[in-house]
């Protein structure tokens, strides 16, 4: 084994051809051993020709959510797993998480491997050391802890000149796995990538776990786990699944994503689980929607299963179907599009500044959900400023019940030119809200 490996990184440079590299790569076996049962509470099994990730002794199948609140109410769905991204108030959230009978995934947090330099300085890794390692000290006999993952999609490389970045990662995955033998250890990439999945195999064989971010391209996953199988045959999670991503979107004329409504959201993570989810095979541990609760990416409501003050869309019904095997809940408000002078964000809409016009929601004809109020905003949208991850301001808020004002806003558009999303969510007066927006351009 060591005598291949060194002939696969002294070819590499010698010949610099990426077919070589792939080739013995596969002439090497699979150093995948599932972790011995003996003593530890979480592990990785296997079953015949399944794997099984096992908890206090139990098989435990992962329904889980990235996110940090709205434990309760991810319990009450049918939840079991919560992913944090970090260990900012950790203490907190394991604490919550064990009240609800949630598990927990803890991040930790990695620069990609892009950042040579950093892996290059003695005194950054050495750093980062001591605090995962005061970390993992800290938290490995906490009751809701499930598993560590080191890094999110950190870049598993197989270029020359990274050597630094896998000599840093490898010893905290060793500090991990020897101050903490009861809990496996797992990181992220996006998508399916085989390059990086033979790298994770090769270059960081104690890896417990490999996971993988997909949204759009999970409709792939299961062809190309049953391609790749020869070269690497090991347990995997879906760690981040759910609405298509704003780079999988159409866009506007000036280059924005335009967002489905959450009713159409909701379809798609039903139509994504129970038809491309690789809920059958063998080597599937679970998987993570994402998000569970309310993010900022692009728009407020893009990625969001609550709103900021806590009701949830229909995507939390639909989720709570598939978890608890339930019927459809048909009593959440049902939203079919949105639009604005009769047009919608496909038609690439640019008004003058300072004029009226009319913006309108349409429910769907089997909506039974009563509407107790309607809340229309109007958000700035800038390439040019870091709004993609925070909240923009609101330029115009106008809150009305039904009865006033029916499923019609006139609204005045903004005096700066520029791009512009208004939105509109409708209540029902039960926790619950429906959510879409359009954008538009503002021309002087």
């Amino acid at each position: 084994m060591k005598f291949m490996k060194r002939l696969v990184w002294t070819l590499l440079p010698v010949f610099g051809l990426m077919p070589i590299f792939f080739i013995v790569l596969t002439l090497l076996p699979d150093r995948y051993v599932a972790a011995s049962p003996k003593g530890r509470k979480v592990f990785v099994g296997k079953v015949d020709d399944r794997y099984v990730l096992y908890r206090n002794g139990r098989p435990f199948f992962i329904q889980g959510a990235s996110g940090s609140t709205f434990l309760k109410e991810l319990h009450e769905a049918g939840g079991n797993t919560i992913r944090v991204y970090d260990t900012l108030q950790l203490a907190s959230v394991l604490d919550e998480a064990y009240k609800n009978n949630i598990a927990v995934i803890v991040g930790l947090p990695m620069p990609a491997s892009v950042y040579r330099d950093y892996y290059r300085s003695n005194e950054n890794v050495e750093a980062m050391y001591k605090a995962f390692f005061n970390t993992v000290v800290r938290y490995k006999d906490h009751p809701a802890l499930l598993m560590w993952c080191l890094g999110n999609e950190l870049g598993m490389t197989w270029k020359p000149g990274h050597y630094a970045f896998y000599n840093a990662y490898n010893r905290l995955l060793d500090m991990i796995h020897e101050t903490d033998p009861d809990h496996p250890v797992t990181t992220t990439m996006p998508n399916f990538n085989i390059a990086q999945v033979l790298m994770i195999k090769y270059r960081v064989p104690g890896l417990d776990i490999i996971s993988f971010n997909t949204f759009g391209k999970l409709k792939f996953l299961n062809a190309q786990l049953q391609r790749y199988a020869p070269l690497w045959n090991g347990p995997f999670l879906v760690m981040e699944w759910g609405a298509y991503g704003p780079w999988e979107s159409e866009t506007t004329a000036w280059n924005v994503p335009v967002e489905n409504t959450s009713t159409k959201k909701a379809q798609h993570y039903l139509d994504m689980y129970t038809t491309q989810m690789p809920l059958t095979h063998p080597r599937f541990l679970g998987s993570m929607v994402f998000f569970w609760g309310q993010k900022q990416e692009i728009t407020p409501t893009w990625f969001s299963t609550f709103s900021a003050t806590g009701a949830a869309t229909e995507a939390v019904h639909v989720l709570r179907q598939l978890w608890r095997k339930t019927a459809p809940d048909m009593d959440v408000p049902r939203l079919k599009y949105m639009l604005v002078n009769g047009e919608g964000a496909r038609d690439n809409l640019f008004f003058r500044p300072q004029s009226v016009q009319a913006a309108e929601y349409v429910m769907e004809a089997d909506n039974k959900a009563g509407i107790t109020s309607v809340q229309w905003q109007i958000m700035k949208e800038d390439w040019y400023e870091d709004l993609k991850r925070k909240r923009p301001p609101v330029i115009l808020l106008d809150t009305m019940t039904s009865a006033a004002g029916g499923n019609r806003l006139l609204f005045t558009t903004p005096l700066q030119e520029g791009p512009y999303r208004i939105y509109v969510k409708i209540a029902d007066g039960h926790g619950n809200e429906a959510t879409a927006n359009t954008p538009f351009y503002v021309v002087n």
